[in-house]
Parts: C-alpha cells; sequence; structure tokens
C-alpha cells in the first residue's frame, strides 16, 4: 500500500530565512513561497534527487503551524508524507485496522495538487503522516 517517500516537512518561524539556509548554504533548488489558504500555512518546497523537503510557515494565528511553533518556537520536523495509489482505498484499510484520520476523513486537496490525507502521530509511532495521492 504505501510508496516512495514524497517529502518530509519542516515547521519554520521563517520561511525565506529557511529557503535561504537550503538555497545558498546547501545549494539546494528551492521553489517560490505559495500561500496555501485551505491548510494555513505557506509553503516552500526543497527540490532533491530522491525526494522533497517541504518548509512549512503559518499562514495566520490559527493555522496548525502557529500551534506547533509555540512549542518548537524554532522549528522542527513537522510530518513525513507516503504516496498511495489510491488515498480513499488506503484511507478505509488503515481505519478498518484502527489507525485514526484527522479531520473528517475525506482527503482535500495539498500544495502538489493532488488529494491528501493526514493520519494520528499516535498511530505511527509518534510520527504526524501524510497521505499522498500519486
Amino acid at each position: 500500500m504505501i510508496g516512495r517517500l514524497n517529502h518530509v516537512a519542516i515547521a519554520v518561524p521563517d520561511i525565506a530565512a529557511a529557503a535561504a539556509t537550503y538555497r545558498d548554504t546547501l545549494g539546494a533548488t528551492v521553489s517560490e513561497a505559495v500561500e496555501q489558504p485551505d491548510h494555513g500555512v505557506t509553503t516552500v518546497f526543497i527540490e532533491l534527487p530522491n525526494t522533497k523537503i517541504e518548509l512549512l510557515e503559518p499562514l495566520g494565528a490559527d493555522s496548525p503551524i502557529a500551534k506547533f511553533l509555540e512549542k518548537s518556537p524554532s522549528g522542527g520536523m513537522h510530518h513525513v508524507c507516503y504516496e498511495v495509489d489510491d488515498i480513499r482505498a488506503a484511507r478505509d484499510r488503515l481505519v478498518a485496522a484502527g489507525a485514526r484520520v484527522i479531520g473528517d476523513g475525506e482527503p482535500k486537496i495539498g500544495a502538489h495538487g493532488k488529494p491528501v490525507l493526514f493520519l494520528h502521530p499516535k498511530d505511527f509511532c509518534g510520527t504526524l503522516t501524510e497521505l499522498e495521492e500519486a
């Protein structure tokens, strides 16, 4: 069911400074910042040969990333994202096995324009897990 690692997301208090670190210090290819109002974040993607790093900055006070940064002001790893072929089939299989989907259980369109779901970290070794339909 689980496919390749799509990205690792890192919450940051200053997305421009974080993007500059990856671009200028590490020499990475860095996307433009894009606001994702449905998810309450601004995103930047760092392109790597085998995956991506997603930088997340809060978009508004109600952003889940703002809450994350209250606990970890300097930022840190927020979630990992795995690809699945069929997000609804994956959801149904995981729920049947006892996993909890965050929110109403229906996929939402993510930063790549594809359906995504988030799974409760307590069900996955303390790690917030995103599934993205490939």
